[in-house]
């Protein structure tokens, strides 16, 4: 028997149960893998609530882990028991001390890089790569403005879009979250309570407008981010932490604005599995390199709960990760 943390329908926070369930032996092509962390990320809480659906229930929540190989199913090659590795995407099943896992979802961890600090980035470190490789690339003489930027996506998008030459403008709630912001590379903080985020940018870019917008925030906030973007430049939304994202009609990306607007998925972009593995290795190759998730937050595997309204409360930086032990 292994702990786990299910739920038997969506609703609050309040949903998330302990149980104790059976979990076979791995399967052809499968591995179990013990976890020793677990990310929590804002798709869950999604997936909590049934804004995403899950496939059945009772269900396990958590889309990115790492862990250590317990045991290797029929055909399996290249893996063995006590290998370290991590994983992202579905089917969920993070909340667990342990699960079954796809071989070939499971990428092997460099030396030096802990699980707690993959199981903090993988699902975040991926949809950073799609963004800036496939959505919106950028390089030098970019301008990108990334909103939340003291969060856990905000904090790798702000390292790699740096790494790869562009000016990266953000968007933070705080003095406290400028500063961890500032101290992984962000060249210019707007602190969006005290000040308009448009006219900031505007301000910031000689009234340009910046080249890519990234907004996980969602609500009202996208369409003001339309304002903040120059011509013909790119807005990506990737969440909705802030409110839904209500219907947008063509007419408002232009002519006015002439803008491009994606909604890209990083569930879509891993079902392609060789773009995942691509993905997830340079994502922990840049970790071993100093990519840092910045504060991480451990919490046990048994206040799941606390995690969610933690995280649906803004008052976190950085990344939240449960640990079974």
């Amino acid at each position: 028997m292994i702990r786990s943390i299910q739920m038997t329908a969506p609703g609050g926070a309040e949903v998330l149960t302990h149980a104790l369930i059976d979990l076979p032996a791995p399967g052809a092509g499968e591995i179990r893998l013990r976890h020793e962390a677990a990310g929590v990320n804002f798709v869950d809480i999604y997936h909590r609530t049934g804004l995403y659906p899950l496939p059945s229930y009772p269900a396990t929540l958590g889309v990115e882990g790492a862990g250590v190989v317990e045991a290797v199913g029929p055909g399996v090659d290249g893996l063995a028991v006590g290998d370290r590795v991590a994983w992202a995407g579905l089917p969920a099943g993070g909340y667990a001390e342990a699960r079954l896992l796809a071989a070939d979802r499971a990428v092997r961890l460099p030396d030096g890089v802990e699980p707690v600090t993959a199981a903090s980035l993988m699902l975040r470190g991926i949809t950073v790569h799609m963004l800036l490789n496939r959505v919106c690339p950028v390089g030098p003489g970019s301008t990108i403005l990334v909103h939340a930027a003291a969060g856990g996506l905000g904090l790798l998008l702000t390292q790699w879009a740096k790494s790869m030459g562009a000016t990266v403008i953000g968007t933070v709630g705080s003095a406290a979250k400028a500063e961890i912001a500032r101290a992984h590379g962000l060249d210019h903080a707007i602190l969006y309570q005290e000040e308009d985020f448009v006219v900031a940018v505007r301000d910031l870019t000689g009234g340009r407008g910046v080249d890519v917008a990234v907004d996980g925030i969602g609500g009202d906030t996208l369409r003001r981010t339309f304002d903040a973007v120059r011509l013909f430049g790119t807005v990506a939304s990737v969440g909705q932490a802030g409110g839904p994202v209500s219907p947008i009609e063509l007419s408002e990306l232009g002519p006015r604005r002439s803008l491009c607007l994606a909604r890209p998925s990083v569930f879509g972009y891993m079902s392609d599995l060789a773009a995942y593995r691509v993905a997830a290795e340079e994502v922990l190759s840049r970790v071993a390199n100093g990519l840092s998730a910045g504060p991480v937050t451990c919490l046990p595997l048994d206040s799941a709960a606390e995690a969610h309204r933690a995280l649906e409360g803004r008052g976190t930086s950085g990344a939240l990760v449960l640990t079974p032990a």
